[in-house]
């Protein structure tokens, strides 16, 4: 079964995500924390760019290790809400178990060494597999309800991963944190985003209902919408 899936990001005007860029400085950063709590999800899901950010590990060395199989295994089962982090070649060694006092969950391909599979339970740090070399989201989401109970997940980025939920047709809610602020410049990323390999793809989304519009004070605007996926398209 899948969870609902809210995609929750903050950006500037021109959709750009990296606040220390925007002008003017501050404007309005300071409320992500607070809405992503609101939203009360019982996951929450990163892509490896930014889950490498906290990280406080290296990589596990490349030693040889015993054969462990290409099992879902769990560090733990009862948490209230858990970080899930897309790393599909296993690249982020941790250094910790969790982020925020949320347990860790990776989400591998089966094409991971093993001593990157040693690594992860030898620092507690739970992992599932859905893709032999590339991430299946769709069986990466229904994995984490059927076997963690997530009935609620929220999409935080980057861009890239926004994306790639959004073109597997699997966000029912998209809420943006719209600051008065401008990035202007080349080089920062998007709200949403793609690799090379999947800049000709298209989600197959067909409406976005604006459901609400809140301010937040300081020309800060909450906007939420709904959104509709053509199924056959996906």
């Amino acid at each position: 079964m899948k969870p609902y899936v809210i995609c929750l990001m903050h950006s500037s005007l021109d959709g750009r995500t990296h606040p220390s860029r925007w002008r003017p400085k501050g404007a309005g950063t300071d409320w992500f924390e607070t809405i992503h709590d609101e939203l009360g999800g019982d996951a929450w899901v990163i892509g490896r760019v930014t889950g490498s950010e906290f990280a406080k590990g290296k990589p596990y060395p490349a030693t040889p290790s015993e054969k462990l199989p290409r099992e879902n295994w769990f560090a733990r089962r009862d948490a209230k809400t858990y970080g899930v982090v897309l790393d599909a070649h296993g690249k982020i060694g941790w250094g910790r178990s969790d982020i925020g006092g949320d347990p860790i969950v990776v989400v591998l391909t089966e094409s991971v060494p093993d001593s990157h599979l040693a690594g992860l339970r030898g620092e507690g740090v739970s992992y599932i597999f859905a893709g032999k070399s590339e991430i299946d989201l769709a069986s990466a989401v229904e994995i984490l309800n059927r076997e963690l109970g997530v009935k609620r997940l929220l999409v935080e980025g980057g861009g890239v991963a926004n994306g790639a939920f959004l073109r597997a047709g699997l966000i029912d809610e998209f809420n943006l944190i719209l600051s008065p602020a401008i990035d202007g410049a080349r080089g920062a990323p998007f709200v949403f985003d793609s690799t090379d390999a999947d800049g000709d793809k298209r989600a197959p989304l067909t409406a976005m209902t604006l459901e609400s519009t809140r301010q937040l004070g300081g020309g800060v605007l909450l906007l939420r919408y709904l959104i509709q996926n053509d199924a056959a398209g996906q």
